[in-house]
This record gives C-alpha cells, structure tokens and sequence, in this order.
C-alpha cells in the first residue's frame, strides 16, 4: 500500500496527488526502445543480481505492474517516471514491449515522482537521497522546506541528509556501497575534526562500531570544546589560520603543550617555514 504523500505535495505540484492514486482504465504497450530512462532518477546504482531476478520473473509471469511515463517528444518517445527496475528487467529478459501508464506530467512532477517511487520503496542510499534533494532544491528553485513539506518529512532531516554531501569522499562512497549505514554517515557529519572522521569510520568498519557510538563519540568532541578555556580556543583558531592546519593547545596550572598536525614532511617544513618567518 502507498505511504501517505506530504500534505504539500498537492500544493506544491497541483493535481499530482490525483495522478498517483487513479488507476486508468487500460494501459498502453509501449516499444521497449521508445523508452528513455529518467534523466531524474535519483538511484544511481542499480542491484544487477535483482535486475537479473526479476528479468527471470517477468519472462515467466509477464510484468505485473505497468511502468509510469510521460511523453517527451513529437516522435513517440517516453520518459520513465516510476519503474525503471521493470523496465532494465524487460530490456534483460529480451521483450519487445512494456505496459506503460501514460501521463502527462512536467520535469518538477516527474523528478518528484520519481524521487517518491524510489524514496517510498526505500531503493536510495543516504547519498543518493541527499543528492535527489539538493537537485530538487537548486533546480526548481525550491527551499528546503517546501521538499520537506512536500514528501511529508521534518526540514531538519532534509537539511541533515543535504549535509551528508559536505562528507569527505571517502565517507560518501563507504554509504554508497553499504559498508556504513546513513545514521553513520550523519554521525560523522558531527565531527568536524577529519583526522578524527576517518579514524571514527575505520573504527566503524573494523570494530564494527554503531550509530549510538559514533553519536557518543561527537558529543564527547562537542563536551571537550564547551570545556575548554575560550581564549585557548581563539588561540588555537589564530594559530590554524596562520599555519594553515590543526593546531591543539592544552594548558594545565603553569605549563602547556602546543600540538600542531603535519600530514607529511613537505607539510612539517610548510609549517616549520611559516613558524620561522613569523
């Protein structure tokens, strides 16, 4: 059964809560090479394995549900809007044609459609979603809370997954190919340190560590910050500005010691040469 849309979505795209609940009378069989991947799909990768099922599937009983498209052009050509697993499926399995749904709809309506196919089926990693976002965001000129409104999710979430983009790549591709979760990825995001960042995911990865971990392990950096005296703060800033990496200073009764991170020697003498200067 299909999940309840944002109470917006019908707003913010008029007449589109209509189009997704009607079922039409009969469904049209479409040439399988007049078909057009949707060049708003938000999936970027697809499970070959499960394609391959599915082909196997869909020789045997025929497909079950028609594929949603949308007219593109004066010469029969149609973009898909939501199905492109049944459509790779037919392609694999050797079939001439597809049953399609045709409807009329507008490059808003069909990315947003789309994106709600693959976001209710749960198909997106936390990258692709965020990507779907701010392509949603920036491309149609919306705010992040009308798409919050409109997919009937919390701005917060929107704002906390779009963040995922601002990870290193390292980080993004680790959710892209399942070795962390997306709870992970927003976990990190709280790091701002990226040496810690990566230590945390190779601990992640290696110790196998969970969400509520990480969690801890940003609110024990966030803990030691309020901490600290903030003239040692602003000092560490000012020399990290200056020297153009980490700098970590801990001072305790009438002695203190300044940490400053080289990440290889041609840094270390970067860094000794700025000292020296100065």
């Amino acid at each position: 059964m299909r999940k309840a849309l944002g109470k917006g979505l019908e707003a913010l795209i008029p007449e589109l809560g209509n189009a997704l609940k009607s079922q039409p009378e009969g469904t049209l069989k479409l040439p399988i090479e007049k078909i057009k991947p949707n060049r708003y799909q938000p999936r970027e990768n697809f499970d070959e394995t499960a394609i391959t099922e599915l082909a196997d599937s869909i020789a045997t009983h025929g497909v079950v549900q028609p594929i949603l498209v949308l007219p593109v052009d004066n010469e029969g050509f149609y973009e898909i809007v939501a199905g492109e697993r049944r459509f790779r499926a037919c392609q694999k399995a050797g079939l001439p044609e597809i049953p399609a749904i045709v409807k009329p709809a507008s490059e808003q309506e069909s990315f947003i459609l789309s994106l709600i196919e693959n976001l209710q089926r749960k198909d997106l990693n936390a990258i692709e979603e965020a990507v779907a976002y701010k392509r949603l965001i920036k491309e149609f000129n919306l705010k992040q809370e009308d798409v919050a409104q409109a997919l009937g999710k919390k701005r917060s979430t929107i704002a906390n997954t779009v963040r995922l983009l601002s990870l290193p790549d390292n980080v993004q591709n680790a959710v892209i190919s399942g070795t962390i979760s997306g709870g992970h990825a927003r976990a990190l995001a709280a790091i701002e340190d990226k040496e810690k960042q990566a230590f945390v995911l190779d601990q992640i990865i290696n110790q196998q560590l969970t969400v509520r971990d990480v969690e801890k392990i940003s609110q024990k950096q966030d803990k030691k910050v309020l901490d600290k005296d903030p003239d040692i703060v602003v000092a560490e800033e000012e020399m990290q500005r200056a020297l153009g990496t980490k700098v970590e200073i801990s001072y305790k009764g009438k002695k203190g010691k300044i940490i400053i991170s080289c990440h290889s020697l041609e840094d270390l003498n970067r860094v000794i040469d700025q000292i020296i200067k100065k």
